[in-house]
């Protein structure tokens, strides 16, 4: 399993480093972000919907394990 589920206490260096990203992209954003923002990102420049798709599962995996909250609206956001 890439991706341990989160705990109480959660350690922040067990995710790997892509998903470590994705993870600090989502909690610097002022609220909810789609998939779209985060791919847009310096660094990541994954803007084809095509592109976006692996990056949306990865998303949803860690919202599966605890890590992001995904709303009924697509977006997601940051376990406090």
């Amino acid at each position: 399993m890439l991706i341990p589920h989160r705990s109480e206490n959660p350690d922040e260096a067990a995710p790997p480093a892509d998903y470590r990203k994705i993870l600090a992209i989502v909690r610097a954003a002022d609220g909810p972000v789609r998939v779209r923002a985060v791919g847009e990102e310096p660094g990541r420049q994954v803007t084809a919907r095509g592109k976006l798709d692996p990056l949306r599962a990865k998303m949803t995996e860690l919202a599966d394990r605890g890590w992001l909250r995904k709303r009924g609206d697509g977006r997601f956001t940051a376990r406090s």
